[in-house]
């Protein structure tokens, strides 16, 4: 099953406090891009422009990358020094790098990390930070901007000036996109600008071995294109620069920046993206639950399910990594609630359907994949297989929690449980009902097939033929359930597993939020109609 494109996003980076590596001036900055290929090889996605001379760069340059939520999508950020024109990087100072995913940008919004150097030294300076914005709105800005009357910066000459402009941004000011020097201070670009609801703040500065401010002004898009319209020669605006004017009686300006043209080509639809909701704060909270039943097999024999190699691996521990080395990235705190079911524990030895891998009722919260690995591990020889096979118990655990975050007015936490089985369930009708009150709330559930069982009941809880419905006749309000015999993916990479069952979660979470009308914890209201311009 190939995977679905989500959406573009759109990364901009900066760094702080460089290695110098030349010799009186400052170190001329580039950064580059490689992604990990599903062969595990690096190759280049692209570059940003060079900065000249500076150690805190704000490189304008953006990196356009398709967005894969079920893909753990490996990034590599390295920063060079470039003192040729050659294009190989080898012979230009290495600066240091960062390695992420682009699920944690995602997630975070704005990921500041320390460099590093390719031998993973702690002897790496700078900062890097990488901010993600989601494409949306694909119009772009033809622009026309003449200068007059500026600050003169330059000792023994006349200044070099160039733009540059900020959108305003949930994390602050980012940096849009930066004009040539024009020596005679007469701007022509086209660009993308982001939304015209957003304000901007266009900065004119000047470039002689150094950058340093001019003056600034504060604007939106929109009011961009009304003062151009309307004025019959063109909208002016005065540079001002806060510094000059707390130190300096009389100060008027820095300067006049003139707008003679303003266009904004295509026009755009507001809605709510899953990365809307996941940049806005929304939590994907992911709870795991292991069949104990006694069809598994006894773990100590090579033939069960639950036996581990001695390469340390299972049917049940290769579905937990592959679906939780996803998910992890989109839940800030990394503590997963692990679950058995159909097992008797200890030390009563009661058949328990909802029992927490670590034998902690109060905290069932395993510290990331790795810990939940490490509890399913362990529990493993202090609980005697049995049965039946009960699905409800489980999934109307995880609802409830689902039914106090539907509590909330914004869209801020969303609940995905998965489920990894040998066999036929055995209160089919129970669970239908739990499934069918669970597509209400913020909840999707992922069910692994291990083994060689009939799973023609589990093709029917998955409901994409829209049939699911309670022993009652009550309908699922949406399709929640995604399921997949992992005998399908035995011969196949880890990462296909992931790719199918999680292909549905971004389109399950867009529905149940926009069906409510829930923004993003951290987001304006959206627009109620559409802009064209």
């Amino acid at each position: 099953m190939a995977a679905q494109c989500v959406t573009k996003v759109e990364l901009t980076v900066s760094c702080n406090n460089l290695l110098d590596k030349d010799i009186g001036s400052k170190s001329d900055p580039l950064c580059v891009l490689l992604m990990n290929s599903s062969e595990n090889q690096w190759y280049e996605v692209g570059r940003t422009e060079k900065v000249q001379n500076c150690l805190c760069p704000k490189f304008s340059k953006k990196f356009i990358i398709d967005y894969y939520f079920e893909i753990v999508q490996k990034l590599k950020f390295g920063i060079y020094d470039i003192d040729n024109k050659t294009i190989d990087l080898s012979d230009d100072d290495f600066l240091g790098e960062l390695e992420c995913t682009l699920g944690q940008v995602v997630s975070s919004r704005k990921l500041t990390r320390p460099l590093v150097l390719k031998n993973k030294s702690p002897a790496g300076k700078g900062t890097i930070t990488i901010s993600a914005e989601e494409i949306k709105d694909n119009r772009v800005v033809n622009f026309e901007v003449e200068a007059r009357k500026l600050d003169n910066k330059d000792f023994f000459g006349k200044s070099d000036p160039y733009l540059e402009f900020y959108k305003q941004t949930e994390t602050g000011w980012q940096l849009a996109h930066r004009t040539e020097v024009h020596l005679e201070k007469h701007f022509l670009s086209l660009f993308c600008i982001g939304f015209c609801e957003k304000r901007n703040k266009p900065q004119c500065s000047y470039f002689d071995g150094s950058h340093d401010l001019i003056g600034i002004f504060e604007t939106t898009m929109t009011r961009l294109q009304e003062a151009s319209r309307s004025s019959p020669v063109c909208a002016e605006f005065e540079c001002i620069n806060s510094k000059k004017k707390q130190k300096k009686k009389g100060y008027k300006n820095s300067g006049v920046v003139s707008v003679k043209v303003c266009q904004v080509l295509c026009s755009f639809y507001f809605h709510y993206t899953f990365l809307d909701y996941i940049m806005g704060g929304c939590q994907i909270n992911f709870t795991v639950a292991i069949d104990f039943t006694g069809s598994n097999g006894d773990p100590r024999s090579p033939q069960s399910l639950h036996y581990i190699s001695p390469q340390g691996v299972n049917e049940y521990l290769t579905a937990i990594w592959s679906v939780g080395n996803v998910i992890q990235d989109y839940d800030s705190d990394k503590m997963f609630p692990a679950f058995g079911f159909g097992a008797q524990i200890p030390p009563s030895w009661q058949v328990s359907h909802e029992f927490p891998l670590n034998f902690n009722p109060s905290n069932p919260f395993c510290a990331g994949i790795e810990g939940v690995v490490e509890a399913y591990r362990v529990c493993l020889p202090q609980v005697k297989l049995y049965g039946p096979t009960n699905f409800s118990p489980i999934i109307n655990h995880v609802a409830s929690f689902a039914n106090q975050a539907l509590q909330q007015t914004t869209a801020s936490q969303y609940y995905v449980l998965l489920i990894i089985t040998d066999g036929v369930i055995t209160d089919m009708d129970q669970t239908r009902s739990a499934i069918v009150n669970a597509s209400r709330l913020p909840m999707s559930i992922i069910i692994v097939g291990v083994g060689g069982a009939d799973f023609s009941a589990m093709e029917f809880l998955d409901g994409d033929d829209g049939s699911l419905r309670s022993l009652t006749g009550e309908p699922a309000m949406r399709d929640i359930v995604q399921f997949v015999p992992f005998r399908q993916f035995q011969n196949a990479p880890r990462e296909a597993l992931a790719k199918c069952v999680l292909a549905e979660v971004p389109g399950q979470v867009v529905e149940f939020f926009n069906t409510l009308k829930l923004t993003p914890p951290n987001s304006n209201p959206a627009p109620t109609s559409a802009e064209t311009i």
